[in-house]
């Protein structure tokens, strides 16, 4: 909402500028330009004028469409990537227009020069190669539906959600609120976690005379409480997978269930509160490392 504020304000700015622009311009074709050019010396303030009007006209064309794109806020994360991309594009293209239909504004004939810079933008294209594989990388991603907007992805080591793709490169947030770009052809040996359920995992401690056949058959009705008292965050009832480890103090029980990757960390939590409180109800304490100490009674 914040961002929309943002460009709603710059939309009326620049449509400001044009108009005052285009204003001037319409009162500029009943100049006698003779006089003009006597005055001025040439014709370059009108088109200084003509090029600032295009810069705004464009600028807010770019602008507006941005903007109606931010307002449509699609739950599929495919849409979102699709419109991410597509206002990235907007911003080269807006560069482009302004750039060509500017030097034809200033008496530059632009399929000249275009065709004048061939040679030179072939051998800047092969030292701008990473750019291009950016670019190149960013529309296959895109048809290949690797990733999308939304996604929880690790990269080199870095666990995140992809909050934007862009044409050159792509942006990941981590649950500390940090950000990483990272350039689309950098974008290998991808994990993306969101394409299928996780599963958080608890593990308890019990003692080792607790009755753990007495345990076990009270466990799926305490299961089915955890599972009610949480159905948004968990998928389906926590399933008990068993004795995990016979620890020095303690016989460490397993327990797992399935979440969305984004709550993988939170169902953890909540399940490792729940097991604990209900244990206690069922008159089993977590047990706490303990020592045994022999004295000698001859000493």
């Amino acid at each position: 909402m914040k961002e929309n504020k943002k460009v709603f304000i710059r939309l009326i700015v620049l449509f400001a500028i044009f108009a005052v622009a285009f204003a001037v311009g319409l009162i500029g074709d009943y100049i006698d330009f003779d006089n003009l050019e006597e005055a001025f010396g040439s014709f370059q303030a009108i088109r200084l004028l003509y090029l600032l009007c295009m810069v705004c006209f464009v600028l807010f064309i770019e602008t507006l469409l941005v903007f109606l794109l931010g307002l449509f806020e699609p739950e599929s994360h495919r849409a979102k990537s699709v419109i991410s991309i597509v206002s990235s594009m907007l911003k080269y293209i807006t560069a482009i227009v302004i750039l060509c239909w500017g030097l034809s504004i200033l008496g530059c004939n632009v399929s000249t020069i275009v065709a004048s810079v061939g040679i030179l933008a072939l051998v800047i294209g092969f030292s701008a190669e990473s750019l291009i594989a950016d670019v190149v990388t960013g529309t296959f991603m895109l048809f290949e539906n690797q990733y999308n907007v939304g996604d929880i992805v690790e990269v080199g080591g870095f666990r995140g959600t992809v909050t934007n793709i862009g044409i050159r490169t792509t942006c990941i947030t981590d649950p500390g609120g940090n950000v990483k770009i990272v350039n689309n052809s950098a974008m290998q040996n991808i994990l993306n976690r969101s394409d299928k359920m996780s599963r958080a995992v608890s593990d308890i401690a019990i003692p080792y005379p607790t009755d753990l056949e007495k345990l076990e058959s009270q466990l799926p009705k305490l299961m089915d409480e955890i599972l009610a008292a949480h159905p948004d965050v968990m998928k389906e009832a926590p399933r008990y997978l068993g004795v995990q480890e016979l620890a020095d103090s303690a016989v460490v029980l397993r327990f797992v269930v399935n979440v969305d990757e984004k709550d993988i960390y939170s169902g953890a939590r909540l399940l490792n509160r729940d097991l604990l409180l209900g244990f206690r109800k069922l008159g089993v304490e977590c047990p706490y490392p303990q020592m045994d100490v022999h004295l000698d009674k001859q000493a």
